[in-house]
């Protein structure tokens, strides 16, 4: 059947979709440029309250794989936007196709969409909201953006405890991705993931590692505020994504939203202490206000796009945080040295 696309500018899109779309279904209209990873992106919590366009013309190529490898249970992006969804699949792993996994979650998927007039719109534009809707109507005057945190963080669970491993490292979760708990796991640390707004900071802990999430870091100042109690400790403390931006507002820093955010798994990155350069997977509209950052804290890498900071760490104290995914599912794998790093600190 036929729907459609509207954008809070009143640009609209028609294209098709494989189901009833009953609800119009709402949310802030993003692109990722990755052409693969679609199950690991369309799983990840980072995309809550997201409508996600695949710049990529074909999506669904290889189908999708057992839960155990994606990023959740479920989908968290609020609808799906592609130019041509696959229907004969191929990949020893795939059980189902990309448009019957999206009937079985219930998250609409609309197909035969000029994406790259989309995206063109969203880079001069920047990212806005939309409505996804199968009669043609205007944009709702009152549709507002929401706090997503809350709606993604999973409530307190133990994992790798064993009396060989000593060490405990407090987990934050924002909506933390399965991949960065399983590399985590692959150390002899004993992980507590709490919830965004649990107060672990009079608890003994030997590390604290701040997840990734969805939305503005400026709606979680419980997350925050605990965090700041926790860093006059000085134990190791590694965030990714929304980590970072969590770390820099609980030091005394600020944060500002990007034009169109930075999403896919081509960004390129520099480790401003070695001049490296990474090519980064990457999830986020927020980023650091450099000039924002107080005395003792740096940025340690920068993206080569657009000079914004991929990066930031304490200058005597064993704080450091990357905005990008160094957990690398979807993405290259050249930056999992980080979780070394944070493994050696403790």
């Amino acid at each position: 059947m036929s729907a459609h696309l509207v954008l809070e500018n009143g640009m609209a899109f028609k294209g098709c979709t494989p189901s009833l779309l009953k609800d119009t279904i709402s949310g802030e209209v993003v692109f990722t440029t990755g052409m693969t990873g679609y199950p690991e992106s369309l799983t990840d919590p980072s995309y809550a309250g997201q409508i996600l366009t695949f710049t990529y013309p074909l999506i669904g190529n290889y189908g999708i794989p057992q839960q155990e490898k994606w990023e959740s249970a479920k989908i968290h992006a609020r609808g799906i936007i592609v130019s041509e969804a696959c229907h004969q699949w191929s990949h020893h792993a795939g059980l189902i196709s990309l448009i019957e996994w999206a009937r079985q979650q219930k998250v609409p998927i609309l197909t035969g969409i000029d994406t790259r007039a989309l995206t063109k719109v969203l880079r001069s534009s920047g990212t806005m909201l939309g409505i996804i809707t199968a009669e043609m109507q205007t944009f709702p005057q009152t549709l507002h953006p929401q706090s997503l945190v809350a709606s993604v963080s999973r409530e307190a669970q133990t994992f790798n405890l064993s009396e060989a491993n000593q060490k405990v490292v407090v987990a934050v979760d924002c909506g933390m991705k399965e991949n960065i708990l399983r590399i985590l796991s692959r150390f002899p640390i004993a992980i507590r993931r709490v919830p965004y707004d649990y107060d672990y900071s009079e608890e003994p802990f030997d590390g604290i590692f701040l997840s990734n999430g969805p939305g503005d870091p400026t709606e979680c100042p419980q997350t925050i505020a605990i965090l700041r109690k926790a860093m006059l400790k000085s134990k190791p403390i590694f965030g990714i994504c929304l980590g970072t931006q969590l770390m820099a507002l609980a030091a005394g820093g600020k944060t500002y939203k990007l034009p169109y955010g930075h999403r896919g798994q081509n960004q390129p990155c520099m480790d401003l202490e070695s001049r490296r350069c990474y090519i980064t997977s990457q999830n986020h509209g927020y980023a650091v206000a450099e000039d924002s950052l107080p005395d003792g804290w740096k940025a340690t890498f920068k993206n080569l796009n657009d000079d914004s900071v991929e990066g930031i760490s304490h200058a005597s104290k064993p704080f450091f945080s990357v905005q990008f995914h160094p957990e690398a599912s979807p993405g290259p794998t050249d930056t999992l040295w980080l979780f070394e790093k944070f493994y050696r600190s403790l």
